[in-house]
């Protein structure tokens, strides 16, 4: 049985380039949201008529249930949140 090495966990765990790209996108979206909600130091509640969002979507959000956000409302979210979002493209190695 052969070793295999991955760049990242998403890049194990999903069938295809194009969706470990999303799922990194997705997650490291996911982070930097939870990072801002947890420096307003306020409720849930609170944090979610913030963002425009329900309580359960933001108790979502703060676990981490990845699988509930797309990466077009992660976007939106984040720039509520006060995020800017730069990506950068560029041509891989393969």
């Amino acid at each position: 049985m052969s070793e295999q090495r991955f760049e990242s966990v998403w890049d194990a765990l999903e069938n295809s380039p194009a969706e470990a790209a999303n799922m990194k996108a997705r997650s490291a979206l996911m982070i930097a949201i939870r990072e801002v909600v947890e420096g307003w130091k306020l409720t849930q509640a609170d944090a979610a008529k913030r963002l425009g969002v329900t309580q359960p979507r933001m108790n979502d959000l703060l676990r981490g249930r990845i699988d509930k956000f797309s990466l077009d409302a992660l976007m939106i979210i984040a720039t509520d949140a006060g995020l800017t979002v730069e990506w950068r493209v560029g041509k891989s190695a393969a």
